[in-house]
């Protein structure tokens, strides 16, 4: 993992309507790595998420992103959020036609950007069809082929496999740790699953409220390969374990 730090987070604050979700929280972390926040619901995850993306606006402290990162994240929420009356295809290719930064981009090239993202996360067959036919978890790998066709630097996922059954989720993960490697992408990922953050990730952060407060901030000594035998190892649910008695101290 690079040690050049890609996202840091310094005294921040952020309330609404006098009510402090984000009580000066300081936190750096790295190009390239994967970080999980997890937390009790209410304690400043997805806000965390929205401040560094620019959806929301800090009441306080510092956001600031390297040149790689500023301009250059996709976003994957819960919700596939994903328009009914365009195919997988014009879905993946929505970000060039919204975004001012994109539209110098050759026709040629999206069309290779997109081809190439909907092979990876194995869509390729599916591009024609409406977002009424896909599956739970083709939606979910459409809005994350959708994020990543524009080639972002930063990842920002809130929750994106909450709403998927066990096995789709398990696939969706093992897809997403694989496309983290290859894309030499920084990873954000917001869930409530303490199993999910530790099979994913390379570094976990608890945050409790009020304030958003880091409790706990582990870095997780895992295989770099992932796969369903780490669930049962020794190593793994000890993390889990020490992850859990944190969110209950």
């Amino acid at each position: 993992m690079s040690e050049v730090s890609s996202i840091r987070l310094e005294n921040l604050k952020k309330s609404f309507h006098q009510r402090e979700v984000i009580q000066n929280l300081n936190l750096e972390i790295q190009q390239g790595s994967f970080v999980s926040l997890v937390g009790p619901s209410g304690c400043g995850k997805s806000t965390v998420l929205r401040l560094i993306a620019g959806l929301e606006s800090p009441t306080g402290g510092l956001v600031e992103l390297d040149e790689e990162s500023a301009g250059h994240f996709g976003f994957v929420f819960q919700d596939a959020n994903l328009l009914p009356w365009k195919t997988v295809y014009e879905n993946v290719a929505l970000p060039f036609e919204l975004s001012p930064a994109l539209k110098e981009i050759s026709q040629d090239e999206i069309k290779d950007r997109v081809l190439k993202i909907l092979t990876q996360v194995k869509l390729q067959d599916s591009q024609h069809l409406f977002p009424h036919q896909l599956s739970g978890g083709m939606k979910m790998r459409v809005s994350l082929a959708r994020a990543l066709a524009p080639k972002p630097r930063l990842l920002l996922m809130d929750e994106p496999f909450a709403a998927l059954d066990e096995i789709t989720r398990y696939e969706m993960q093992i897809q997403l740790r694989d496309l983290w490697q290859q894309e030499k992408l920084t990873v954000i990922f917001v869930t409530h699953s303490l199993l999910e953050a530790t099979f994913l990730s390379e570094r976990v952060v608890l945050l409790k409220g009020p304030g958003g407060r880091v409790t706990l901030d582990r870095k997780l000594d895992l295989p770099i390969k992932r796969d369903d035998s780490l669930r049962t190892s020794e190593s793994f649910n000890k993390i889990i374990q020490e992850i859990s008695a944190g969110l209950k101290a």
